[in-house]
């Protein structure tokens, strides 16, 4: 099998046997698992079905999560978009929605698709689904760019981390970013190049973003950093088709991430002991939640 530990060794295959790089990233999982391709790509396809199923869910759903701190706001932005009230122009604003929906379900106890975590799981599909939607992409197409991001989340989980209790939020919505970026570079025929470069560009943006959920939930300020995951990816993978490069290759930005991921003290380390969770409306929020539970 030819593994690859670095975006750079992920490319050097792809070049080297004259495949895509979603291919690369099948022929690891076939020789992984032991099935065929056929069988990997079902998987991803169902992957795909689940992440669609969760925007509209999110959308269309009375959906409210267990706390009461979170819920609705995908249908407030998706109800300015149809009223045309985007500040950003109707693409962006559907991206937002799109993600909000998946991140609210999420929250809600709903099924979505960890990538790479529970709560960095609206940056991808948010983004990527509603850009190929967009831009008629057949399903097909989509999983193969659903690959790419899988194998930057692979690379990312061997030279740093996608946890948030080990590195920061940086580790998960910093990585779904990227992910997402590599993703949607991919499918608008990118070059390899510009694939790592989004991916860097992506990751770099968001380095250093610390986990401080509020009274421990996976909501505040969970849920509206994965639309900041999203226009992060939207807007690194525009400059990385525009020929804009990294000038810290997209390797070395992940050990860098690693870095600050170990310097970061632990009470912003998914502890919930710093940051936005240490504020008081954070704690009052804390005390009658708990108070509630009694």
């Amino acid at each position: 099998m030819e593994d690859f530990d670095k975006i750079e060794e992920l490319i050097e295959i792809a070049e080297k046997n004259n495949i895509s790089l979603a291919q690369v990233v099948i022929n690891r999982e076939i020789d992984l698992t032991e099935k065929s391709e056929e069988e990997v790509r079902d998987k991803m396809r169902y992957s795909l079905q689940v992440m669609r199923e969760s925007i509209e869910k999110g959308l269309n759903e009375d959906v409210k999560s267990m706390s009461g701190l979170t819920g609705g706001d995908a249908k407030k932005v998706e109800k300015a978009r149809k009223e045309g009230k985007s500040l950003t122009g109707d693409l962006f604003s559907r991206i937002l929605a799109n993600t909000l929906a998946v991140s609210e379900l999420n929250a809600a106890m709903g099924k979505i698709v960890a990538c790479p975590t529970a709560g960095s799981c609206g940056i991808l599909p948010g983004s990527l689904i509603t850009i190929a939607a967009e831009n008629d992409f057949s399903d097909e197409e989509i999983i193969d760019a659903l690959f790419v991001a899988s194998g930057i989340g692979v690379v990312i989980a061997k030279q740093a981390s996608v946890s948030g209790a080990a590195g920061g939020c940086q580790a998960e919505c910093g990585s779904a970013s990227s992910m997402t970026a590599a993703a949607i570079t991919y499918l608008m025929g990118g070059s390899h190049e510009e694939v790592a470069a989004a991916a860097a560009i992506a990751l770099k943006n968001l380095l250093g973003l610390v986990c401080d959920p509020v009274a421990g939930l996976v909501e505040v300020p969970c849920i509206k950093r994965n639309t900041i995951g999203s226009s992060n990816a939207v807007t690194a993978a525009e400059m990385a088709l525009a020929g804009v490069k990294s000038v810290i290759p997209a390797d070395e930005v992940i050990v860098a991430m690693k870095k600050v991921g170990d310097a970061l003290p632990d009470s912003l380390k998914e502890t919930s002991l710093g940051g936005l969770a240490a504020t008081p409306t954070a704690c009052k929020i804390k005390e009658e939640l708990l108070q509630n539970s009694l």
